[in-house]
């Protein structure tokens, strides 16, 4: 998402006093063509979840490519994720439920369409389950990716005891 894009929606937020899951941070952008697309790449900690970090890729359509091509205020719901353990894991109060719950949501237009990360937590496997996908007002998108952190074997500390 453009830089004024996510600003525009981060004050749009602040406003309508809502409050976003988990933040990102950038840490990486490909240019891909000369006419300003950029692939980039972020990494967010899930907020229950301390020992774990994602790392989401997405499609960021640039200036030249949203004159030529109309459709000023959308991105493609091109994503990938992948997570891991990347210190001692400790879960917090988390959704134990098969829907799981979100934790990270951006904007991939001004207001139709979303990048929306789920985490499902799949006991009989002893395993986190990351689910990267968009969420349009109108239209779904089949688009999807997940990424898994198996649980067992490691030091994992469950701060309400084990499930």
């Amino acid at each position: 998402m453009t830089s004024f894009l996510r600003s525009l929606l981060a004050a749009g937020l602040v406003l309508a006093g809502a409050s976003l899951p988990a933040r990102a941070e950038v840490v990486g952008k490909v240019g891909v063509d000369w006419t300003g697309n950029d692939i980039v790449v972020e990494a967010f900690h899930d907020p229950k979840i301390e020992g774990v970090t994602c790392h989401v890729s997405y499609f960021d359509r640039g200036i030249i490519d949203r004159l030529k091509n109309g459709n000023w205020f959308e991105d493609p719901s091109n994503n990938s994720i992948a997570c891991r353990q990347t210190g001692p894991v400790t879960i917090g109060d988390i959704d134990l439920s098969k829907d799981g719950e979100e934790v990270f949501r951006e904007g991939m237009s001004l207001v139709w369409k979303k990048l929306v990360i789920n985490r499902i937590y799949d006991r009989a496997n002893d395993t986190l389950i990351y689910l990267v996908h968009t969420r349009e007002l109108t239209d779904g998108s089949a688009k999807m990716a997940i990424s898994t952190v198996p649980l067992f074997g490691q030091s994992v500390n469950w701060k309400n005891g084990k499930p």
